[in-house]
């Protein structure tokens, strides 16, 4: 191995930065290639481009952490040119809010609005240190005993390329569906971290909510489960090291499904959360 090789990646100089930059054209309007290497089967990640939208929204507004941002999903994107267009809302001491939409063009050359966003952004290290919480953080055995996609018996069928760029151990009690024995509860746990060894930021939290795979697998569905809706909240700045995620169901009903996410960091600090409504073919 190369001396390269050995070198971890950082934050602001990584993969993931790089496929999420976007280039300012003019005020508000964003120009990106959306990369190939964040898709799982035929569709471009969900979080990936909500942390594409996140950066732009980051250049657009006076506060450069995402607090709250809520997507609704109306197109399949696909990778390839995409634009991003903002706009800012609204402007105080401690919030700023912006709305965001990313376009791609069809065959006949017309855009197509691919998602739409809403976010207020603020200043992540002027929070306050007062923590009240009832939450704890999941129960994960280590790394070690967990199990990645490298130790799947068989490939995804299509598109597997995400995988290459995370560090995802699932926790074994939440991977009955890779052997064909479901567990019927609707979880899934992980150790979460980049490939390349980037420690974690709030942009790549919007990646890490939307990164495990769908706990419709564990209720015994397959196949693709498009997102319709997702509103992550960011809570705080993460400290350095893996993450721990752990996401939840409790309800599947007319084909569609909640996965409630909790995003904990090295300190056991609770550094993000997420609902998404998702559909699911029965």
């Amino acid at each position: 191995m190369s001396e390269a090789a050995l070198v971890q990646a950082t934050i602001g100089d990584s993969e993931f930065d790089r496929d999420t930059a976007v280039t300012r054209r003019a005020p508000g309007v964003y120009d990106i290639d959306l990369s190939a290497g964040w898709t799982i089967i035929n569709a471009v990640n969900g979080g990936y481009l909500l942390a594409v939208l996140g950066r732009a929204l980051a250049d657009t507004l006076p506060h450069g952490d995402p607090f709250t941002i809520s997507a609704h999903y109306l197109t399949a994107s696909e990778p390839g040119p995409a634009v991003v267009r903002t706009d800012l809302v609204r402007t105080g001491r401690t919030l700023s809010t912006g709305q965001a939409s990313l376009f791609q063009y069809d065959d006949q050359g017309r855009e197509v609005e691919r998602i739409r966003v809403l976010a207020s952004y603020g200043d992540l290290d002027e929070l306050p240190d007062d923590v009240r919480t009832s939450a704890k953080p999941p129960v994960i055995p280590p790394p070690a005993q967990c199990f990645g996609p490298a130790d799947s018996p068989a490939p995804v069928p299509g598109s597997s390329a995400i995988t290459d760029r995370l560090m995802l151990k699932l926790d074994p009690s939440t991977l009955g569906w890779a052997l064909g024995s479901p567990s019927g509860k609707g979880e899934m746990r992980a150790w979460f971290g980049l490939a390349d060894g980037r420690d974690a930021d709030p942009f790549s939290l919007l990646l890490a909510v939307d990164a495990l795979p769908p706990t419709a697998f564990e209720l015994g569905l397959s196949g693709w489960v498009p997102t319709v809706e997702l509103t992550v909240h960011i809570r705080c700045r993460p400290a350095p090291g893996p993450l721990r995620i752990s996401i939840t169901t409790r309800n599947l009903a007319g084909g569609f499904l909640e996965e409630d996410a909790e995003v904990w960091d090295s300190a056991d600090r609770l550094v993000a959360q997420s609902r998404q409504l998702a559909r699911v073919r029965l």
